[in-house]
């Protein structure tokens, strides 16, 4: 089944007047403006959306939310969910991280209850929504059974780990009518969203190129086996993916750099900064992609390559050229003040635009800072990612990366994903979701993968 694919929505240009002197606003854009290093006409407007204030929840309108998978981000997640419901279960199979994030997320006497299987949680009548963040290979059999418990869904990037994957996480959310917001949360950045906007408004001319830069991945091994760790459910943790020994450097944070549970920072750092330039770009998906592997793993070790340059081409011609960057560490931060830091940069006929989460900036600052006399598109505004998500368990609207979004956002993650693991120059039919011509068979293998027993989607109930 493939999934309907709407375009991508965008907010209505009328907003409400409000009650605040002139000089009171201009003063607060200015020294907004000045903080954020975003223009102040753009400061003014979205000061002028938000002059319309959302309805404040009652004490008694506090969801019951659990958290699935315990460890950095997760954690980081609940803190942020905790700002609109109770966290009232947390879950994992490692039972160190269990006990510590029970004991983070206790309230006075209300302890979180404890589980170590997240079917017996989803159980839960008190329970309305999941934080879902698993490792990759886990977040669509999890999502697939909160869904089907009707639990509203807030998962981690990316989506899913494969592109088929993507169709059964988009079947099962849309039955159940639940809400899903993909993890994406550069969508409620202003400086993304302004970077977006103007490009897709013409303001560096007709975008000719999108070149998205992200932190190199892990390079390393061979590893040893190990002992597995006290309370830690190896088989558990593994699921679909094969069956091997403990290895320290496979678990928990080390994950993403292996093919049998991530696709390396194409599809970690690449789920950001990929779903930026498909959100400016426009387009559901690129017509061709063809990648370069800079260096090889080592025998014994990640597997997922490090060091890479993919390019898309989308039918109308506009490229998209994704490309590996060491200048940066694997969370984005600058090792390296001369070098070229991950981010997105837009080339039009006009002149470029660059982004990322430290700055925005242009070829000329009169790109920015001007006005413009009319504007096509004006892009769905979020200014806080759970906040949105949260927003839309209560009025049931789309959040702004729902999951048909977040399906097409890892789709052109695993696009240049397979591309680099088959070093084929290939054709995508968006359509039909599949590869074609030549080269097609080799391609379409990696579509899916083959899920190891019980933890199949049989096992999402």
């Amino acid at each position: 089944m493939n999934p309907s694919l709407p375009p991508d929505r965008t907010r209505p240009t009328a907003i409400k007047d409000f009650q605040v002197s002139r000089r009171t606003f201009l003063k607060r854009a200015a020294t907004v403006a000045a903080m954020t290093g975003l223009p102040v006409w753009f400061v003014e407007r979205q000061l002028l959306e938000a002059a319309e204030p959302a309805p404040i929840p009652s004490p008694n309108d506090r969801p019951g939310i659990a958290l699935i998978g315990c460890g950095g981000q997760g954690k980081g997640d609940a803190i942020n969910a905790a700002n609109h419901g109770d966290i009232i279960a947390v879950c994992d199979v490692d039972e160190n991280r269990l006990e510590e994030a029970a004991k983070k997320y206790t309230v006075g006497t209300k302890v979180p209850a404890k589980y170590t299987d997240f079917r017996k949680l989803l159980e839960r009548n008190d329970l309305n929504a999941v934080v879902n963040a698993t490792p990759d290979h886990w977040h669509t059999l999890i999502n697939i059974a909160a869904a089907r418990a009707g639990k509203d869904i807030y998962s981690e990037k990316p989506l899913t780990l494969t592109i088929d994957e993507g169709n059964n996480v988009i079947e099962a959310v849309q039955r159940h009518n639940v809400v899903l917001q993909t993890g994406t949360q550069q969508r409620s950045s202003q400086r993304f969203r302004l970077a977006a906007e103007l490009v897709r408004n013409n303001r560096i001319g007709k975008l000719k190129v999108a070149e998205v830069w992200l932190p190199a991945g892990m390079r390393g091994g061979p590893f040893a086996a190990s002992p597995v760790p006290k309370g830690l459910n190896w088989d558990f943790w593994q699921g679909q993916a094969p069956s091997v020994p403990y290895v320290k450097q496979r678990c928990h944070t080390y994950f993403r750099y292996w093919y049998d549970y991530s696709g390396g920072t194409m599809t970690d750092w690449g789920a950001h900064h990929n779903d930026i330039a498909y959100w400016a770009i426009g387009l559901v998906a690129p017509r061709e992609v063809e990648a370069k592997a800079l260096s090889e793993p080592v025998p014994g070790g990640y597997t997922a390559f490090a060091d890479y340059d993919v390019r898309y081409t989308y039918e109308n011609g506009i490229g998209l050229h994704v490309r590996t960057t060491k200048d940066d560490d694997i969370y984005g931060e600058s090792v390296n003040a001369k070098g070229q830091h991950n981010g997105i940069r837009f080339v039009g006929t006009d002149g470029w635009i660059w982004v990322n989460r430290q700055e925005i900036t242009a070829s000329d600052p009169a790109l920015l800072h001007t006005p413009a006399a009319e504007e096509k598109d004006r892009l769905i505004v979020s200014k806080n990612h759970m906040g949105n998500f949260f927003d839309c368990v209560r009025s049931r609207q789309l959040p702004i990366c729902d999951v048909v979004t977040g399906h097409r956002s890892a789709t052109m993650c695993h696009l240049g994903a397979i591309a680099l693991r088959t070093g084929l120059k290939l054709t995508w039919d968006y359509g039909a979701e599949r590869f074609v011509g030549e080269n097609a068979g080799e391609a379409n293998r990696y579509l899916s993968r083959p899920m190891r027993a019980p933890y199949d989607y049989s096992f999402s109930g």
